[in-house]
């Protein structure tokens, strides 16, 4: 898995100035794990009293961590917590050899900290198929536990990092009862990006009081409205996983119909989705995919993601093509209702096709000049129904082809 030497095109200006969450520590430290000279492992504490929620890969063959934070999610207890994460070996397909390797990591964060292996998560992102060097992470345990700091979250973006051409950090500070309350968050995902979740690692923190319940359910439903509706490549992993920790550090109680607090996390939550787009492998055009007017919004979604995840499309768009055939094939293909006659196809404010064919007022000049642009919109509306669903997507060049040729070399 080669350096990567680039920036994305698409990426910020720099990291994020993300609040501090009082009541989380971080750490990142180098231990070898594939790469050479970067931080690879990363340190992640919770203050006692926290809650933490996750949700997690669907994949029929996901990885030992996730089937470990899976079983462990959700338990009541009023310790603290910790999270640990390795990149550049996923621990996935690796058999009994994975869990013992979790286990074995896990351990030995709970016996440096002081807490119980069942609130100790793991993650583990990078190649598959290959026996985790859990030995290497263990050996590093102690030296990131000294190193934890509630300053050091952008280290902990940076150590959760494969093929990502920059870290990636979010956050947001808001106003509930008068007080405070801190919203901040890193991921990491650039290649093998799809919904269901989409592949990448989340790490979210607020200060709220929120308990395990309800955080699990707010986290469940903006998952839905975020991270599962982008995709860079179709594909999903066997290492997504999203954990948020609250540590009530505030003294604010977030009650179930506290829109504020949901908004807040929400865009936090999008602004990542939207950088790990961003930075997906090749990138050089961020595409919105809005689809209306189905018969529902499932379709919709159908439809959308027809379109983001189709080849042809995603190529044109890197070629700067205006090629609106391919966005109908998309459709077509999709096995939603549509009905060729009834459809519009936009892109940005421009009206391409409608009626069934071409718009009179359409200029393929107008659609090439749009087509230069970094950040896209397309645009459809099948005129079903209300059904309605939006979808965030890159366009696909030979970068992506050399990135992946050789990942694993």
């Amino acid at each position: 898995m080669g350096e990567i030497t680039h920036v994305s095109p698409l990426a910020p200006a720099g990291f994020p100035d993300l609040p501090e969450i009082e009541g989380v520590e971080f750490a990142a430290v180098e231990a070898g794990v594939k790469y050479q000279n970067r931080k690879d492992v990363t340190l992640m504490r919770l203050v006692e009293g926290s809650s933490l929620a996750g949700v997690f890969t669907k994949s029929a063959t996901r990885s030992a961590a996730v089937l470990d934070c899976q079983e462990k999610i959700g338990a009541p207890s009023s310790e603290g917590a910790a999270i640990i994460v390795n990149s550049g070996n996923a621990n996935a397909f690796t058999g009994r050899n994975g869990m013992e390797s979790v286990a074995a990591v896990t351990n030995a964060v709970g016996e440096c900290l002081g807490l119980p292996a069942s609130r100790v998560f793991s993650s583990s992102t990078g190649v598959i198929g290959e026996a985790l060097p859990h030995d290497r992470i263990i050996s590093k345990v102690s030296e990131a536990c000294e190193a934890l700091s509630t300053s050091g979250i952008r280290d902990a973006a940076e150590g959760i990092r494969t093929t990502d051409t920059f870290a990636k950090g979010a956050g947001s500070t808001i106003e509930i009862d008068g007080k405070p309350v801190k919203i901040a968050g890193i991921a990491k995902g650039s290649g093998m990006i799809a919904p269901d979740m989409a592949t990448m690692l989340v790490y979210i923190f607020t200060d709220a009081q929120v308990e395990q319940p309800l955080l699990q359910k707010v986290l469940s439903e903006l998952t839905d409205q975020t991270f599962n509706n982008i995709t860079v490549d179709s594909d999903t992993s066997t290492s997504d996983t999203l954990l948020l920790g609250a540590t009530g550090t505030s003294g604010v109680e977030i009650t179930e119909d506290n829109s504020v607090f949901r908004d807040a996390l929400r865009d936090v939550m999008l602004d990542l989705a939207h950088q790990v787009v961003k930075d997906g492998e090749g990138a050089t055009k961020f595409v919105e995919v809005a689809v209306t007017g189905a018969a529902s919004d499932e379709d919709a979604r159908v439809h959308a993601l027809a379109i983001a995840n189709s080849p042809l499309v995603k190529t044109a768009v890197a070629g700067e093509d205006p090629n609106w055939g391919r966005v109908v094939m998309a459709i077509g293909k999709s096995g939603a209702a549509a009905d060729r006659d009834l459809l519009s196809i936009r892109f940005g404010d421009i009206l391409v096709a409608e009626n069934g064919w071409v718009s009179p007022t359409y200029s393929e000049e107008a659609g090439a000049s749009y087509m230069k642009a970094q950040e896209l919109a397309i645009n459809v509306d099948l005129g079903l129904g209300d059904g309605a669903s939006t979808v965030w997507t890159c366009d696909l060049t030979h970068c992506y082809i050399t990135i992946n040729a050789d990942y694993r070399s």
